[in-house]
């Protein structure tokens, strides 16, 4: 597997870097023995918000003991924040005498917090405030102990998510319907219940100087390529930008071609596609904030496949394929062979045909590019307003505007009853793509392929198309060739790119993937299960 450098991301680098030598650098002081001095630094620092709860007690026999709880109003559970923080560390509440005599005549109180008070498994200690700062805003509670440099962390996080629900832009009839949150830590639940493997790796970082968003990075170990994983940690670690808000923040500063319309990178809101993903030997990338999960390489056919082809039997998975890629050809040179055939080679139709489209095309006053230019903006523009208005108002608007326009427009004769059959049929089939920023791409590379239709014909669109091909063939994801295994051809991966063969037939990985662990399963033990 062979890797290149990212020139684009290194200019990207070098001008965040820039920009941030000219920002004060974030302080690393510690915490310090003054429990007033520190919750005063504290009130500063995050200008007195009213979301950010401090609460002092007094613990010990006598009370002689202060501490402060912090937490932050709405990212904590308050359920875990009373239950077991301030329960277990009210006097006469839950401290016992053995435990207040401890803390009177101890003077490491927070070690005997940790050992015999706090009932919670997931504590750690801090010692410096941005530390603390970070642990405060992701959700954490934070206790500070009067006298104590150090403080300690209580995992409570707890705040209201969307929940596991059926995903809205890749829906299957057969299938799971769970569906990613935005929720880093359900995400990832979600992926294990799937692999309960102990090589599955969970590996979590922060990007971002501001939004300091989770990332996490998410492979099988002995499955997938160590210099895959390391070519991910590192153009991660070159990040170097204020804020993540979504995953598509991360692809555009990861990916490998900036000037292309193809994804370089694959996305999926389905756990049983990022799972598959996983087994094939490759590596997700989850995001806090974000149902969508990307991963990496991404393959051209992977774009073209659904997660029902897998769940159906594989003539039926097949036979739908070849449906599909028929509907992808149709999407892409649907407009620009009718443009071609009608403004060049009439000869190529035949004598009825012709004449009725001589018919109809004798009133409309534009040539048929501009025809057919005209009727596929003003698809995209209702498809645009139908996804973006309301979502009761946005499918009527959509039919109603179809119809209404397109059977106005052929009655006034603007256009031809024949163009706004093509543009019809196109826009139907570019929804049998099940990826849409893919969908995006094709509907993009249509309008320069019909230029080309309408200046040389037939034989612009196979220009068009031999470019659209070496462009493909040029592409790279993580070093891994983008039409492969296709191009280069590699006889044993095609079981599952254009046709899908039975599962007990597929028994090994992409070998581009895979150098090491390469059989999936054991063809021998299959077979006689069948028999």
């Amino acid at each position: 597997m062979r890797f290149r450098k990212r020139s684009p991301l290194n200019k990207v680098k070098k001008s965040q870097v820039q920009h941030s030598e000219s920002q004060p650098a974030p302080s690393e002081e510690s915490i310090s023995a003054s429990l007033g001095q520190n919750l005063q630094q504290i009130r500063q620092t995050v200008g007195n918000s009213t979301d950010i709860i401090i609460r002092e007690v007094r613990i010990g026999k006598d009370g002689g003991q202060i501490i402060a709880i912090l937490y932050t109003d709405g990212l904590v559970d308050k359920n875990i924040v009373s239950d077991f923080i301030m329960k277990s560390m009210m006097l006469d509440s839950s401290l016992s005498e053995d435990v207040n005599r401890r803390i009177q005549i101890s003077s490491n109180v927070l070690q005997i917090l940790k050992d015999y008070a706090l009932t919670i498994g997931d504590i750690r200690d801090i010692t410096d405030f941005d530390t603390l700062y970070n642990a405060l805003l992701s959700g954490d509670a934070i206790i500070l102990i009067d006298g104590e440099t150090k403080g300690i962390v209580v995992s409570a996080r707890g705040w209201k998510d969307r929940g596991v629900t059926e995903p809205a832009s890749e829906n299957v009839i057969r299938g799971p319907r769970e569906g990613f949150s935005e929720t880093l830590g359900t995400n990832t639940a979600l992926i294990r219940r799937k692999i309960k493997d102990p090589n599955l790796w969970l590996e979590t970082k922060q990007i971002g100087r501001v939004t300091k968003t989770d990332v996490a990075v998410m492979y099988i170990k002995g499955i997938a390529n160590h210099k895959l994983v390391e070519e991910v940690h590192e153009r991660l670690n070159r990040i170097d930008i204020d804020g993540i808000l979504e995953s598509g923040y991360i692809e555009e500063l990861i990916q490998d071609e900036t000037f292309t319309p193809f994804p370089t990178v694959y996305n999926s809101e389905r756990p049983d596609v990022i799972a598959a993903e996983l087994l094939e030997g490759k590596v997700a990338i989850l995001i806090d904030g974000t149902p969508f999960v990307l991963v990496v390489p991404a393959l051209f056919v992977s774009f073209l496949h659904s997660a029902e082809d897998y769940y159906q039997r594989a003539d039926i998975s097949s036979f739908i394929r070849i449906i599909r890629y028929v509907g992808i050809f149709i999407s892409l040179l649907g407009p620009s062979l009718y443009v071609a055939i009608t403004t060049f080679h009439q000869e190529m139709l035949p004598t009825s045909l012709l004449i009725g489209l001589a018919a109809q095309r004798e009133a409309v006053p534009f040539p048929a590019f501009i025809e057919a230019l005209m009727m596929e903006m003003t698809f995209e523009i209702l498809r645009e307003a139908g996804v973006r208005m309301p979502k009761y108002i946005g499918a009527a608007v959509s039919i109603v505007g179809t119809l209404v326009i397109g059977q106005a427009a052929v009655e006034a004769g603007i256009i031809s009853a024949a163009m706004v059959i093509v543009v019809s049929i196109t826009a139907i089939s570019s929804f049998v793509l099940p990826a849409y920023n893919m969908s995006i791409a094709f509907r993009m590379l249509r309008f320069p392929l019909m230029g080309l239709a309408a200046s040389f014909g037939l034989y612009g669109i196979i220009v068009g198309g031999i470019a659209l091909i070496l462009h493909l063939c040029s592409l790279r994801s993580f070093g891994v060739p983008y039409m492969s295994p296709l191009a280069p051809l590699i006889p044993a991966d095609n079981k599952d790119t254009l046709i899908r063969l039975p599962h007990w037939m597929m028994v090994s990985r992409p070998r581009l993937l895979n150098q090491k662990n390469v059989n999936r399963q054991n063809n021998a033990s299959s077979r006689k299960s069948r028999e």
